[in-house]
C-alpha cells in the first residue's frame, strides 16, 4: 500500500530523512517511533506530497507520489499533528467541503457524517464555527474528515494527542477496523504503550535513519517497547 525507497530529505545541510526504506501493506497498523527531531513528520509530508524530497521514491498503491499526485491523494488521508482546519466555517461545512473534494456522494456522506460525528459527540456542535472548537474538537473533526471517503490508505501525525480517553478509544477501534478491512495505517506516536498494543508493525526512527522495523515481536521481543526504544536511544 506504502512503498518509501531510500527517502532522502535535507533542509540545507541537515539530513532530516536519510536513506529510509518503508513498507506498509494492506491490513497492517504501522507504528512510526522516535524522538522530537526524528525525521517522523518529515517523512509523513513527503509520503502524502506536501514535501519534495531529494532523493528517492515514494509509492502510493503501485503510483508514484512524486509523479501522479493527485491519483495518489485520492487514495489516502491524513492528519497532521496539528489540525489546520478553516476556522471560519462551521463544522458540517467543512466535512461537507472535504466530501465534495473527493466525490463522496450526498447520501454516502450523510450517513458517513452522522455515523462518525454521533461517535465522537460532535453532532451538536457540526453548526458552530470551527473557531470555538477545543483543540479535542478540531481533532475529532480532522479524524471524521479523514474516514469520509473512505481512504485505502491513512497517515497520522501524533493522532492521539488532544483526545480524551473515549475519543481515543474510538479512534483505535476506527483504526483496527479499517485495516481488517483492507485497509492500512501509517501514523507516529510518542505514547510507547498504545503503539505496542494496536501495532502490527512498528519502526523506530533516529536522527533520519532507520535504526529498527518489523513486527512488533521482532522489534521487542521479550521486552517493553519502551524499554527496546530507550536502549535503543542510548546507543
Amino acid at each position: 500500500m506504502l512503498k518509501i525507497d531510500h527517502l532522502t530529505k535535507t533542509y540545507g545541510e541537515k539530513r532530516a530523512v536519510d536513506d529510509l526504506s518503508l513498507r506498509i501493506r494492506p491490513g497492517e497498523i504501522f507504528g512510526f517511533i522516535g524522538h522530537n527531531g526524528a525525521g517522523k513528520s518529515t517523512t509523513l509530508r513527503c509520503a502524502v506530497g506536501i514535501l519534495q524530497f531529494d532523493s528517492g521514491r515514494i509509492e502510493i498503491d503501485g503510483e508514484s507520489i512524486a509523479d501522479n499526485p493527485l491519483a495518489c491523494k485520492r487514495k489516502l488521508a491524513y492528519i497532521p499533528d496539528n489540525p489546520d482546519l478553516y476556522d471560519f466555517m462551521s463544522g458540517v461545512k467543512y466535512l461537507n467541503f472535504v466530501a465534495d473534494v473527493f466525490g463522496v456522494s450526498a447520501d454516502a456522506r450523510q450517513e458517513r457524517i452522522r455515523k462518525y460525528a454521533d461517535l465522537f459527540e460532535l453532532t451538536d456542535d457540526l453548526g458552530q464555527p470551527i473557531s470555538a472548537y477545543s483543540h479535542g474538537m478540531k481533532q475529532k473533526l480532522a479524524i471524521v474528515s479523514a474516514w469520509l471517503h473512505v481512504p485505502k490508505l491513512i497517515l497520522m501525525d501524533e493522532p492521539f494527542v488532544g483526545l480524551d480517553p473515549k475519543a481515543s478509544h474510538l479512534l483505535k477501534e476506527m483504526m483496527r477496523e479499517h485495516c481488517d478491512a483492507g485497509g492500512a495505517i501509517f501514523f507516529s506516536t510518542h505514547v510507547l504503550e498504545v503503539a505496542e498494543k494496536l501495532c502490527d508493525k512498528v519502526a523506530i526512527i533516529k536522527q533520519g535513519r532507520l535504526i529498527k522495523a518489523g513486527t512488533m515481536e521482532e522489534v521487542k521481543g521479550d521486552d517493553s517497547l519502551e524499554e527496546v526504544f530507550l536502549e535503543l536511544e542510548a546507543e
